[in-house]
């Protein structure tokens, strides 16, 4: 026998509780796909690192990822370590994190006195360490943000733990770039002085280590009087680098 209550108000309340059971169902499958598209998120990074450790892996950054999807010309001939002119690693150390050897990812001194001025309300400055622009050329968005600041830690930090400081350096010196659509080393020296990365001299590696904080306005073939200023003391310094650099030889 057929109980079931088939009056307006019944009907209604019918309709409303599955109307309340499918809005939980629907919220429920929106919850499943944002854990899962942040797992993946979390998860990539790990994965494409573990990948980057074997060395004839030549990874890419996500801006040649950008380049290639936008069908916009650009160079990079990776070349391993070996066939890089020291003098550009040292110099390159010596200009953009000094400290490279001896961190773990993080220059908290470093960053701590930034955030310390901007706090105070000084003009705000770089902190990022050789590590941190690895992973966030491999993995982040360009542009300054402090989203993307406190992602570049917790990267750095477990990129560092994982892979050896040597192998950094080489992913870093085949993915930055160096003038707009060169990228690494190797294009960067034919494009600006018709070299080879391994033929350089001491001058034109200093040159192109004070490239990188702005390769867009800076020309390391034709150097504004302040560039060549910059390059004389990274050519002292990398010079003088000692144990600063006894991690990539």
């Amino acid at each position: 026998m057929n109980t079931q209550d088939n009056s307006p108000k019944a009907a209604k309340g019918r309709s409303v509780r599955r109307k309340a059971r499918s809005g939980r169902s629907r919220a429920s499958l929106v919850l499943r796909r944002a854990g899962l598209v942040l797992l993946t998120l979390v998860l990539a990074p790990v994965v494409l690192t573990l990948i980057g450790l074997m060395p004839f892996v030549h990874p890419v950054s996500t801006l040649m990822v950008r380049d290639f999807v936008t069908l916009r010309a650009f160079e990079r001939h990776w070349v391993d370590i070996e066939d890089i002119q020291p003098l550009l690693v040292h110099s390159v150390i010596m200009s953009e994190d000094g400290q490279f050897c001896a961190h773990g990812g993080i220059d908290w001194g470093a960053l701590s006195s930034v955030i310390d001025g901007a706090l105070a309300g000084e003009p705000t400055r770089g902190a990022s360490t050789i590590s941190m622009q690895t992973v966030k050329n491999l993995y982040l968005w360009q542009g300054r943000s402090f989203v993307r600041k406190a992602l570049e830690v917790p990267l750095a930090l477990g990129f560092d733990l994982v892979v050896p400081k040597r192998r950094t350096m080489e992913i870093y010196l085949n993915i930055v770039e160096w003038a707009p659509g060169i990228y690494g080393a190797e294009a960067a020296s034919l494009y600006h002085f018709g070299v080879s990365a391994a033929d350089l001299s001491r001058r034109q590696a200093a040159l192109l280590a004070v490239t990188l904080p702005n390769p867009y306005e800076r020309d390391p073939a034709k150097p504004s009087p302040g560039l060549r200023r910059l390059a004389d003391i990274i050519e002292k310094r990398a010079r003088q680098a000692g144990g600063h650099v006894d991690c990539v030889k």
